[in-house]
């Protein structure tokens, strides 16, 4: 059991560390970053219904799966709520700048990094090599959507500094989803299952209601259209990647 918790933690540190690629990939200033948030909530979308939805079926959808993933949509509405109420009647916050789709994509990327160290958990559970396997199809499934994440943080107003810290913040959940699958394995059925569907929820929320209305604030037809092309490259990427496993 020792050796596969620490398989396991070194896995998820390194899908972790993945959250650090938006650094290296993205220039330091630049004037396309709505064509990164374009890109990642087309990723967010393909993540639902190519990744995340089949892997619900698979596990058994059941009446109770809408109920999770409209629980989800709901959670995501009223912590966006909360978000404004407190913008708009709260202190004077250093913060003021930074817009409500940031803390909304951090929300939604942390509960599917936790959701990303519960299933590298409950694979090595089985045993290492499955571990390895599903370590390694996380890795190349987070690296085009830490980029797009990357990029919403710096186009809602996080200087670049900020961006990187928050987003490894953030890809630190998948070491709380490892201890949660080590330590309630066994005890809690259908704990994965549940959460699964309720990502959906999250991730449909977040790009549609989100990231998407900003991209309607481009008037410009050439600009619409490259965001197009970037929201259906999300999808693709998203796509490729489910060929690749």
């Amino acid at each position: 059991m020792l050796d596969v918790f620490a398989y396991g933690l070194a896995s998820v540190f390194v899908v972790s560390a993945i959250s650090l690629i938006g650094i290296l990939a993205i220039p330091a200033k630049s004037k396309n970053l709505i064509y990164l948030v374009s890109f990642s909530a087309g990723a967010l979308f393909g993540d639902s219904f190519i990744h995340l939805l089949p892997e619900t079926i698979e596990m058994g959808f059941t009446g109770a799966t809408p109920i999770y993933i409209l629980s989800g949509i709901v959670t995501m509405f009223v912590v966006e709520k909360i978000i404004h109420w407190h913008h708009s009647h709260g202190r004077p916050n250093p913060n003021a700048h930074v817009k409500p789709f940031v803390f909304m994509n951090l929300i939604g990327d942390g509960v599917h990094n936790f959701i990303d160290g519960l299933v590298i958990g409950s694979s090595y559970l089985v045993n290492i090599q499955l571990g390895i396997a599903t370590s390694l199809a996380v890795v190349f499934h987070e690296i085009p959507q830490e980029i797009g994440d990357f990029g919403v943080l710096l186009k809602g107003g996080v200087n670049r500094k900020k961006a990187v810290v928050l987003n490894l913040f953030s890809a630190l959940a998948a070491v709380a989803g490892l201890l949660v699958s080590m330590a309630v394995s066994g005890y809690i059925e259908g704990f994965v299952s549940m959460m699964v569907p309720f990502t959906i929820g999250n991730f449909v929320y977040i790009a549609g209601s989100d990231l998407i209305p900003e991209l309607h604030k481009e008037k410009k037809t050439a600009k619409s259209a490259a965001q197009l092309v970037s929201f259906v490259l999300g999808i693709v990427v998203m796509y490729l990647l489910l060929l690749a496993e």
